[in-house]
C-alpha cells in the first residue's frame, strides 16, 4: 500500500429508508468522513431502481452537501454519460465546481443497466460510442472550445478536464483512460467471466493497471481508484451478523448469474462478493491481501453490499479513519479531519 495517497467514501445511497432520508443519512455520513480526515466522497449514479442505487441526479446530491462541507472532494462515481446530455452536464458541472470552490471529481463510464436505456430512447449497444462522442463533447465544453454552432460554455470551467475519471472493468478501457490522461476507477463489482469464477479481484484488475499505466503519457501523474466493500466494527460477532444479513440481502435483492448459491456459507459470501468484513485488525489484514491496492493511489471504502444501520456505518467511517487507513500507509491531510475532534461512537459495540 506504499503508494496510498487518498482515502475516498463511497455511497449507492441504500440505506434502508425512503428516498428523502437516504439523501439525508448519506450527506451525514459524507460530513462525518470529512470530520474525520477523508480525502473524497463519492456517490453513484442509478436510474428507476430503488434496490441497485437510490440516486438518479448526482450533482444535485453534490450541491447540497458542497453547502455542508469545506474540504472534502466530492466525485461522482460514475455518472452513466451515455444517458446524459452532455452539454447540460458540462454546465452543471461548471456551475457546481464554482459552488465547491474546486471541490468536484468527475466520474464517468458506459454503464447502466439495459433496460435504462430503452426509457431514454438508446439501445445498450450503443453505449461505447454514444460514450466516447459525449465525452469528447464535454473536453471540448470545458476547455472552452467552440461547440456546435459557435457557442462557448459560460461559465467556463478549465481545470475540470483534469479530473476527469474513468470507470472501467477491460483493459482496453484501463488503455482509454491512461491515453487520455485521466483517472482510472476500478470496482469492487468486477464482473467474472463464466470460465472463471472465482478470480481474484487482482487477477482481474492487475492488468487493467498495467494497461492504464503504459497508456498514461509521459509525465502525466497515475490516478487509480481502488474501491472497495470495507464494513469495520469493533465487535467481530456483531460485524460477521451484518454482513450475513446484508449480503443474504442482496442475493436475493441482485441474483448474480455466477455468485454464490442463497444458503451458502457466509465466508463464501464474504469471500465470493469481495467485502473486507470484521474489526479493525481483520480489516488491515484482508486489505493488505488484496495485490491491487499495492498499486492504487486512492482507497475508496463503500459499506455494500453488507448495508449496515446508519449508526454502524458511521462507526465503520471512525474506525477506517483512525485504525484501518493509518496502518495502510494513508495519512490526512495536515491541518484537516483531526480525528480527535470527532465524538466517539464506541458504545454502539455494545448494541446488538
Amino acid at each position: 500500500m506504499s503508494t496510498l495517497q487518498r482515502l475516498g467514501f463511497f455511497s449507492r445511497l441504500l440505506d434502508n429508508a425512503t428516498a428523502g432520508e437516504r439523501y439525508r443519512l448519506a450527506s451525514e455520513q459524507i460530513v462525518h468522513a470529512e470530520a474525520l480526515g477523508f480525502d473524497s466522497a463519492w456517490v453513484a449514479q442509478h436510474h428507476f431502481h430503488e434496490a441497485e442505487g437510490g440516486l438518479p441526479s448526482p450533482l444535485v446530491f453534490l450541491a447540497s452537501v458542497a453547502a455542508r462541507t469545506r474540504h472534502i472532494r466530492l466525485g461522482t462515481g460514475i455518472v452513466t454519460l451515455p444517458l446524459e446530455n452532455p452539454v447540460r452536464v458540462a454546465e452543471d458541472a461548471a456551475v457546481l465546481d464554482l459552488l465547491a470552490g474546486g471541490r468536484l471529481e468527475f466520474g464517468v463510464g458506459t454503464g447502466g443497466t439495459p433496460s435504462s436505456f430503452t426509457a431514454f430512447g438508446l439501445h445498450s449497444d450503443q453505449r461505447a460510442e454514444v460514450f466516447a462522442r459525449h465525452l469528447a463533447l464535454l473536453r471540448d465544453a470545458w476547455a472552452g472550445r467552440p461547440l456546435p454552432g459557435g457557442d462557448r460554455l459560460y461559465p467556463g470551467s478549465p481545470r475540470l478536464p483534469d479530473r476527469i475519471w474513468q470507470a472501467s472493468f477491460s483493459v482496453a478501457g484501463g488503455e482509454r483512460a491512461g491515453r487520455a490522461g485521466d483517472g482510472l476507477m476500478l470496482s469492487r463489482t468486477q464482473p467474472r467471466a463464466p470460465e472463471a469464477p472465482h478470480a481474484s479481484l487482482a487477477d482481474l484488475q492487475l492488468p487493467i493497471i498495467d494497461a492504464y499505466l503504459s497508456a498514461l503519457p509521459a509525465g502525466r501523474a497515475p490516478r487509480i481508484v481502488g474501491s472497495r466493500s470495507v464494513f469495520v466494527a469493533d465487535d467481530r460477532a456483531v460485524a460477521r451478523r451484518l454482513a450475513e444479513e446484508g449480503l443474504r440481502r442482496n442475493l436475493v435483492r441482485q441474483p448474480a448469474p455466477n455468485g454464490p448459491p442463497a444458503d451458502a456459507p457466509l465466508d463464501v459470501l464474504i469471500a465470493r462478493q469481495d467485502v473486507h468484513v470484521g474489526t479493525p485488525t481483520d480489516v488491515i489484514a484482508s486489505l493488505r491481501a488484496d495485490r491491487t491496492l499495492a498499486h492504487v493511489t486512492d482507497l475508496v471504502c463503500q459499506v455494500h453490499s453488507v448495508d449496515p444501520p446508519h449508526r454502524h456505518i458511521l462507526r465503520s467511517i471512525e474506525l477506517i479513519a483512525t485504525e484501518v487507513a493509518p496502518a495502510l500507509g494513508w495519512r490526512p491531510e495536515q491541518g484537516r479531519g483531526a480525528a480527535s475532534e470527532v465524538s466517539p461512537t464506541s458504545e454502539l459495540q455494545t448494541i446488538a
